[in-house]
């Protein structure tokens, strides 16, 4: 079941995330269930190297949201110019 709830979660905070970059972003479905689930990794990575996250916690959907922007941003940076 907590699976499933990762990519219910991952979903959402990748909509979340998507909504509030400006412009338009690529992907659809499993492209943003990805990003959310990635966004909450790269958050908890580095929440866990600052010191807001102990080992073995892990960042909540707040810090989904704010990795998955972070994700966006990145690709966007350095991402394939059309």
């Amino acid at each position: 079941m907590g699976f499933i709830w990762t990519i219910i979660i991952g979903f959402l905070a990748g909509v979340v995330a998507k909504f509030l970059m400006p412009g338009n972003q690529p992907g659809g479905f499993i492209v943003t269930t990805l990003l959310g689930i990635v966004g909450a990794v790269v958050a908890t990575l580095i929440g866990q190297s600052i010191g807001w996250y102990q080992p073995g916690d892990g960042a909540g959907f707040v810090g989904a949201v704010v990795g998955a922007v972070i994700l966006l941003a990145l690709f966007r940076a350095f991402g394939a110019r059309r």
